[in-house]
C-alpha cells in the first residue's frame, strides 16, 4: 500500500471538545448534541463523519459513473449517521440515500451500490456497522 495523504487532527475534551487540524483549516469546538444530553450548539462527531462519507462516496460516485460513461454531475447524496444504543454499548449505524438525476431508478440503484463498493470511508465501516444505500 502507497501512503498518499495523511490528515492529522488533534482532539481534547471528547465530545464537548475541540478539534484542530495540523494545518489550522479544521478548527472549532464539538458539542454533544440535545438528543444525546448535551448542550448541542457545535458540530458533532456524527456530523462530521457524514459530511466526510458523503464527499468521499460522491468521488467514488463520479469514478464508477465515467467508467460506465454516465454523467453524475448533478448528483448529491444525504448521509445519515445515527448513534445507538445496543445493550450496554453504543454503535454507529448510517442511511445514503443517493440522488443521481436523469437516469432510471434502477440504474441509479445500481451506480450507487457500485459506489458504496469503491468508496473507502464505505469500505472502511462495512461488516462494522449497519449501512442502508438507497437510490431515491
Amino acid at each position: 500500500m502507497e501512503k498518499l495523504y495523511t490528515a492529522s487532527v488533534t482532539a481534547i475534551g471528547g465530545r464537548d471538545g475541540h478539534i484542530k487540524s495540523s494545518d489550522g483549516i479544521l478548527d472549532f469546538e464539538l458539542r454533544k448534541p440535545k438528543e444525546l444530553g448535551g448542550q448541542g450548539g457545535a458540530s458533532n462527531p456524527e456530523q462530521l463523519f457524514a459530511a466526510a462519507w458523503g464527499a468521499c462516496y460522491l468521488g467514488a460516485l463520479g469514478s464508477v459513473a465515467e467508467r460506465e460513461g454516465v454523467d453524475v454531475s448533478e448528483a448529491n447524496i444525504n448521509v445519515h449517521v445515527s448513534f445507538n444504543k445496543d445493550g450496554n454499548a453504543f454503535v454507529l449505524s448510517a442511511d445514503l440515500d443517493v440522488h443521481i438525476p436523469g437516469i432510471s431508478h434502477e440504474d441509479a440503484q445500481s451506480l450507487a451500490d457500485k459506489a458504496h463498493r469503491a468508496c473507502p470511508y464505505s469500505k472502511a465501516t462495512r461488516g462494522n456497522i449497519e449501512v442502508r444505500v438507497t437510490a431515491v
